[in-house]
């Protein structure tokens, strides 16, 4: 008989080792059996139901709903809070720009009536209230709207009535805020705001309303809204500053944003090749990306989450008010139902399982018939379609042509606006810095000047750069723009000095700190303009705890006493206040 060749011994070893291996398995008693099949039909189960529910809320926007309007109601919080802390010292009574006295310039502009003229011009409840406590009619405003939009974001509800009174308070606070509130954020959140009105059913307050579906058509217009902010703002850099052509722009944004915050600090510092990279990404996702949402589903997915990651990496790198905060919220009608279930619970008659149970009804042919109301809704709904397009015509002009012009609005209800940002970079950070002294003659050579910080411009070099976003400073966000212009065009900052030296305590409470505290004012005020730079990190200044080097560029207004200002006072109707001085 012939021997077993090698090739078949290492067959049959190789059997040997299966048969051994698998003797070795140990067997599972009945109870770990039956454990084992649970585990395995719960885990299909999961699955299965898992699938259910993709395809159960795949193009539907109920979820979509309750996340816009927390998210929505977030801002309006935001809003309406520096509202309440600030627009007394601002607009007030005796604000740096009186709110009263702007009604009655453009009370006499329409000869001295307060007809629809008036009206449209500048659209305010603020017409109708007494203008004798003006402080008290901007609190109430404020924390009326503040108090709404905080229920909207605890619940997740809201209806036509509640996001009307939302946007007309806002827009109220808006028309007379003049430069404090004229800024692209603002127009923004009145136009995420608007559409947020036809998000909701007219009555109802729950946050499944079974006869009121998300409409189609606001979805859209949101998506619409956040393909124009993001196009609108990367033509702007592109047709504007060449320095976002030749890729540099990002060598100087971090050091000279309006209001830098520490991660700005470090971020300054990147290679020249990783701003370059920056830049690029910027185009990329301004640019390119916005398409995306035409692209069917899943592209749409893509743009939404690209666009809330770069206004995620904006938030962290400066402190932009609202602004960024904002560009999220229509980011989110990009998803649906089934892409955003993983925020809500599974409980039963939680929101997630009313929602199930709607689509599956839906799915079943066994919807209620539509009401009464939900026809008007649907007429609504188209008319804010048509009204939109109409409204966007202008606005793609715009964005058509070379002369592109950013953050306007062209009808005075603020319903479809250009938007952009950054159009330009300034490539050197300039400050006014007020200093106060109590000597009897300023420009004695050895007169003490001592400076004012403000919340949270750049000012005392020791001080680390503020982190406050989404919160607003709206003084110091202008102190910025005073910087490279001239006090002539900024005459609300006179105004503020001349404050200041009344020891003002409303004018006060817009700064950080008061170096004459618990002392007499300051007998003289003056501006002066420093240029200003980041401490290199872990260099010589840095170590003397410096995040500024500064170098003196001169006098930006030369010093002014109360008694000097008293005509310019007057001749602008600003109540001219008493010297405290003794």
């Amino acid at each position: 008989m012939a021997a077993p060749s090698e090739g078949a011994s290492s067959v049959n070893a190789c059997n040997l080792r299966q048969r051994h291996a698998v003797s070795e398995v140990p067997k599972l008693d009945s109870n770990q059996q039956k454990a084992y099949n649970k585990q395995s039909d719960e885990r299909k189960e999961s699955k299965e139901k898992n699938e259910t529910e993709l395809q159960s809320l795949s193009g539907s926007f109920w979820l979509t709903r309750v996340v816009l309007l927390r998210c929505l109601a977030f801002i309006y919080c935001v809003a309406f809070l520096v509202a309440y802390n600030q627009n007394k010292s601002l607009i007030g009574q005796n604000g740096l720009l009186p709110c009263k006295l702007y009604l009655q310039s453009v009370q006499r502009y329409f000869k001295g009536k307060i007809d629809m003229d008036a009206v449209s011009y500048t659209p305010t409840i603020f017409w109708l209230l007494d203008w004798s406590d003006m402080d008290m009619n901007l609190d109430c405003v404020a924390l009326l709207g503040l108090g709404l939009a905080t229920f909207v974001f605890i619940t997740g509800c809201a209806n036509m009535i509640i996001m009307t009174v939302l946007w007309i308070l806002y827009h109220s606070l808006v028309n007379i805020g003049q430069i404090w509130y004229s800024f692209g954020w603002e127009s923004q959140l009145l136009e995420t705001g608007f559409l947020g009105i036809f998000l909701c059913p007219l009555w109802s307050l729950r946050a499944v309303p079974l006869y009121t579906p998300p409409s189609y058509i606001v979805i859209w217009a949101y998506r619409w809204l956040i393909f124009r902010i993001m196009l609108g703002a990367g033509l702007i850099k592109i047709r504007g500053d060449r320095c976002w052509r030749d890729l540099t722009c990002m060598n100087y944004h971090y050091e000279t944003q309006p209001v830098p915050n520490p991660v700005a600090y470090y971020m300054h510092r990147s290679p020249w090749w990783f701003h370059q990279f920056e830049t690029l990404v910027n185009h990329f996702v301004e640019l390119i990306v916005p398409f995306f949402i035409f692209l069917g589903r899943r592209m749409c997915i893509v743009n939404g989450i690209l666009q809330i990651l770069f206004q995620v990496l904006l938030i962290i790198s400066g402190n932009l008010s609202f602004l960024n905060w904002l560009t999220i919220v229509p980011s989110i009608a990009c998803f649906d139902d089934a892409f955003l279930k993983f925020l809500f619970s599974s409980k039963i008659n939680g929101i997630k399982d009313q929602v199930l149970k709607t689509q599956a009804e839906k799915a079943s042919g066994r919807q209620p018939s539509p009401r009464y109301g939900t026809l008007v809704r649907r007429v609504m709904n188209i008319s804010l379609g048509l009204l939109i397009i109409c409204l966007s015509i202008p606005v793609v002009f715009n964005l058509l042509r070379s002369k592109q012009v950013m953050n306007t609005s062209f009808n005075s209800l603020r319903i479809v606006n250009t938007y952009g940002a950054f159009g330009s970079i300034t490539k050197q950070r300039t400050e006014v810095i007020l200093q106060g002294t109590s000597s009897l003659n300023p420009n004695d050579a050895t007169t003490v000047w001592e400076e004012y910080d403000f919340k949270c411009k750049p000012g005392n070099l020791t001080r680390r750069p503020c982190l406050i976003s989404p919160y607003h400073y709206r003084l110091d966000w202008l102190m910025w723009f005073a910087a490279f212009q001239t006090y002539e065009q900024n005459e609300w900052l006179i105004h503020l000095a001349g404050k200041i030296l009344a020891n003002d305590t409303q004018a006060l409470s817009l700064m950080a700190s008061n170096p004459f505290e618990g002392r007499q004012p300051p007998r003289w005020i003056k501006g002066e303009h420093y240029l200003y730079k980041f401490s290199r990190p872990w260099g010589k200044h840095a170590a003397e705890g410096k995040w500024w080097i500064r170098k003196r560029i001169g006098p930006y207004f030369p010093p002014v006493n109360l008694q000097g200002l008293r005509k310019y006072f007057e001749t602008r109707n600003w109540p001219v206040p008493n010297s405290p001085l003794k």
